[in-house]
């Protein structure tokens, strides 16, 4: 892969890292399920969703010009990048096992995308 289609889609995986963030940001907001409008008004829903929106767009761009057993590995990459965000934002624990298990992911992700 093109450094330029590289960095395309970790971009794409940073945004729906980052949409699952609005998600668990969402989740948090809405203090009764059955209030219909906790949901419609519910702002970081409506981001993530905007984001999700956006991201699936650019990921299909993607795929335009990049195989699929190319690029969805580094989908991969999300669940390393979840935890880490969701400690910056959220300040939730990072465990060793994150951290291993996403060493695994990437070297998997460097082994599946090298031709």
């Amino acid at each position: 892969m093109s450094p330029l289609y590289v960095f395309a889609t970790l971009l794409c995986v940073t945004g729906i890292a980052a949409g699952q963030i609005l998600f668990k940001q969402a989740a948090l907001n809405i203090q009764n399920a059955a209030d219909w409008q906790a949901w419609v008004f519910n702002g970081a829903l409506i981001a993530a969703l905007a984001l999700y929106g956006v991201t699936t767009l650019f990921w299909i761009w993607i795929l335009r010009h990049v195989p699929l057993y190319l690029a969805y590995p580094f989908m991969g990459l999300a669940f390393l990048i979840v935890p880490v965000l969701e400690h910056l934002v959220f300040g939730s624990a990072l465990h060793l096992r994150t951290f291993l298990g996403g060493g695994l992911i990437l070297l998997g992700v460097v082994i599946a995308a090298s031709t």
